[in-house]
């Protein structure tokens, strides 16, 4: 079934939503809502689509939105399309504050609408790979997580901090591949003058598995770099989200001769595996057409999105007490 979308925001996400709505044979790109006229106008008319100025007028005629607008804004435009009946693909993070995204979650319960969050790295193959891998007990259980998310400051961000923008992927990917997490402890810090938000963090999750997780990011690299590597039981398996890529490793010692530790005889075995690349945000909002269509769950779903919100705050909270904040 077609459903019928518009997309509220027409900055770079927005953009980037709206063009992967009109290539999908399952989406109906109704409109495209910016208050900046121009901006709108020109991209709906690249996609052969409607621009608005106020995404109320769209209501009566969409079946759900696409909200890519501030994070401050999210709350009350999902609002106010919950309840009117549509269903929301809302980016990440969901709210400005976790209350707030805990309030849309029951409203949308309420409503009996789909509330998709836009972390898109659940949609990368790779995640998916090492997700199925897992369940499958390939690896082992899982010792530690690493992750690294860097690159220079993204001229787009105004109103949230590293933690939030950045953080919030890997916070999600990891209670996605290891479950729930009971403890946070963060350090941030400001290192370009004159800003309102953290520039660059690093967060400890204390999982309830009795493992850690350590994240780094900030806006300061001058690369970007987006990866991912699991130490578990049977295997070290790197992820790197940008190229799509798993890379799996294991060693053994043959002949030990523990007179001659330089001239170990090694053996290693090495797996990369390059996967099928598609488009995350293809995956994404087919998923979230499907969870339409077939009325169920997508698979990122609002309390994920509150949830990451929840942990970010106990990071920042942490930064500040400089102590672990339980979850």
């Amino acid at each position: 079934m077609i459903q019928k979308i518009g997309v509220i925001g027409a900055g770079s996400m927005g953009k980037n939503h709206a063009r992967v709505c009109s290539e999908l044979p399952n989406v109906e790109l109704y409109g495209i809502v910016d208050i900046d006229k121009t901006s709108g106008k020109v991209l709906a008319d690249r996609l052969n689509s409607e621009a608005f100025t106020d995404y109320k007028e769209m209501i009566p005629n969409i079946d759900g939105a696409i909200i890519a607008t501030p994070t401050i804004t999210h709350y009350d435009i999902a609002r106010n399309l919950i309840e009117a009946g549509k269903h929301v693909l809302v980016e990440k993070p969901i709210c400005s504050t976790a209350e707030k995204g805990q309030e849309l979650l029951t409203l949308s319960e309420n409503n009996n609408v789909v509330l998709a969050v836009g972390h898109i790295e659940r949609h990368n193959t790779a995640v998916s790979f090492v997700k199925k891998s897992l369940d499958n007990n390939q690896y082992g259980d899982i010792i530690s997580l690493n992750s690294k998310r860097v690159s220079n400051f993204p001229g787009r961000i105004h109103d949230v901090g590293v933690i939030h923008d950045f953080g919030v992927h890997d916070i999600d990917i990891m209670r996605y591949i290891g479950g729930e997490v009971k403890s946070v402890y963060a350090k941030s810090g400001f290192y370009k003058k004159g800003i309102e938000f953290e520039d660059h963090a690093i967060i400890v999750l204390n999982f309830e598995n009795d493992f850690c997780g350590v994240i780094e990011v900030n806006w300061l690299t001058p690369m970007k770099i987006r990866t991912l590597s699991l130490t578990c039981e049977k295997s070290f398996v790197e992820v790197d989200f940008i190229n799509q890529t798993v890379k799996t490793s294991s060693s053994s010692i043959e002949n030990l001769d523990e007179t001659n530790l330089y001239n170990l005889s090694i053996i290693n075995q090495i797996n990369k595996t390059n996967l099928q690349k598609v488009e995350p945000l293809k995956n994404e909002i087919n998923d979230f057409v499907e969870s339409i269509n077939k009325n169920k769950k997508p698979l990122v779903t609002g309390y994920d999105g509150v949830q990451a919100i929840r942990i970010a705050e106990a990071a920042l909270q942490s930064c500040k007490k400089k102590e672990n904040v339980m979850i």
